[in-house]
Parts: C-alpha cells; structure tokens; sequence
C-alpha cells in the first residue's frame, strides 16, 4: 500500500511524520473523508470547497492546488488497486518551534491515503444503535464548521459509545439539545418533515448531510433545521445518519430503546446510488 505523503507517493511503512508536526502536537490542521466508487471521488467539489474553506479558516496554506490534489489522490487509487475506498486528505500547519504560536510553521503537511471499500452494489450498513454521550459540544462554535484534526471529544464519546455496546455516540450540545454523533450528522423524521440539527446547534456541515438536504427539497419534502432535545427521537418515525464514507446509516436503537423506522430512508438511498452512478457515467 502506497500514501501519498507531501510531493510522492511513499510506501506505507516508510512514510513518516515530524514529532515536531503540529498535527500531531495540538492537532494544528484539518481532514477530509471522501469516498471513492470506481476510481472516481463521489461529491468531489463539495470537499473540495469545504476543504479550502477550511485551511482558509485556519489560516493554513494549502501545499498544493486542489485539482493537483485531486489527481494525486485518484493516482493513488490506481497505485492501490483500490477503486472502492475510503479516502482521507489531511493537511496540517506542519513542524514549527515548541510552543502554542503557529510562527515558523510555514511547510504544511499533506497527507493522502487509501483504504479498500465495499463497492456501489454492497448491501447497506445494519442499522446502528446509539448512547447518549455525556460530553457535551459547544453550540456556536465557529470551528465547527471546519473537519478539524482535534476530534478528542470525538474519539471519547465513540469509545464510551462502544464501551456501552452501542455503534456510536450522540453528541448533544451545551443546551442539550441535539447536536450530530460523533462521526456523523443526524436526520429524523417527524410526521411529513425532515429534520436535522442546524449548523449553529453544533453540528458539522457535512458533505452526506448536504446532499440529502438538497435531495429532499428536490423530492419536494418539508425540511426543517431545529434545536430539539434527544426525546425527540424517541418521539420521531425514523432516524439515520448521514457519513461520507457509509453513505445513509439506519438507527434503530437509542440508550437501549428502540427507534422507529421509515420507508422514506430508502427513497434517499436510492437517490445516493442514482447520484453515484451518474458521477460515474461523466
């Protein structure tokens, strides 16, 4: 397996990274997860924008223009053998002096790797069940809308998830209200509407979570981003989530109570899978 690390593509286990990186010291960067259907990037431009959008944000130059990171990343699949995969672009400020300053960090550092991936025609992930965290996310907070590489909160909340044998974690607010789980944005149906949590709730714009919106104001459905607490899950006709590299994830179950489903999931499912394949016929 081949990385692309900075300007090459580096064997797996020869490619490393500075201790002095600020990715790995403060988490000084962002990511991308992307996934790949038949060597080609499904919703490409989307990450695109939120990725330049992102370094912008961070005040991060990005080390190469974004249509030579696309084609690296699609040499990559090729190098692979991996036309069905799980894709992730990071970037971070780079090494630079001890200390909290971003000053004398001026070389990023690009990372590109690989993974293999079930392909177009694979069965939809099992539902997932999910555990109410009790790490609360910051309603408000401007750095949710970038895909920051300082996910620890994520990472503990998944574990405390998984800990309690459920798939993965949901992520309330500091009002408590919903905000997303801990690696995806969240959907439920109440009645004829669609609901999501808005962005300011906490929540990462996703790239998933903007394509099923904008597919459901195509279908002509009611869509409604609100400030809701957990129960009204519990109170809904059917939950799901949205992730870039699974596609639309059923939840069936909450703290140990089960979750009503609806058909209208399948309808979003094959609107993604039409999507996928006219990617694929350009």
């Amino acid at each position: 397996m081949y990385v692309f690390l900075d300007d090459r593509f580096v064997p797996a286990e020869e490619a490393t990274v500075s201790v002095f990186d600020r990715g790995f010291l403060y988490g000084d960067g962002l990511f991308e997860s992307i996934r790949a259907y038949a060597g080609r990037l499904f919703l490409w431009p989307a990450h695109r924008e939120r990725l330049e959008r992102g370094v912008q944000s961070l005040g991060i130059r990005l080390p190469l223009p974004a249509e030579e990171i696309q084609d690296h990343t699609l040499e990559l699949l090729r190098r692979n053998r991996v036309p069905d995969a799980f894709v992730r672009v990071a970037v971070s400020r780079g090494a630079g002096p001890r200390g909290y300053s971003p000053r004398g960090a001026n070389q990023p550092t690009l990372v590109i790797t690989a993974h293999p991936a079930p392909g177009l025609d694979a069965a939809p992930p099992a539902p997932w069940n999910l555990r109410t965290s009790r790490h609360r996310v910051p309603a408000g907070d401007p750095l949710t809308s970038v895909k920051t590489a300082s996910k620890l909160l994520n990472v503990i909340a998944r574990a405390e998830a998984e800990d309690a044998g459920a798939n993965e974690a949901l992520l309330l607010n500091n009002h408590g209200h919903i905000a997303e789980a801990a690696a995806a944005n969240i959907f439920w149906f109440e009645g004829g509407t669609l609901c999501t949590p808005g962005l300011e709730q906490g929540a990462l714009a996703g790239i998933t979570r903007g394509f099923v919106m904008e597919t459901a104001c195509q279908l002509g459905w009611t869509l409604q981003e609100t400030a809701r607490g957990p129960e009204a899950l519990h109170a809904s006709d059917g939950v799901f989530l949205t992730v870039s590299t699974l596609g639309l994830v059923a939840v069936d179950r909450l703290d140990d109570l089960p979750l009503r489903s609806d058909a209208r999931l399948e309808i979003l499912r094959s609107s993604h899978r039409d999507a996928v394949l006219c990617s694929l016929s350009h």
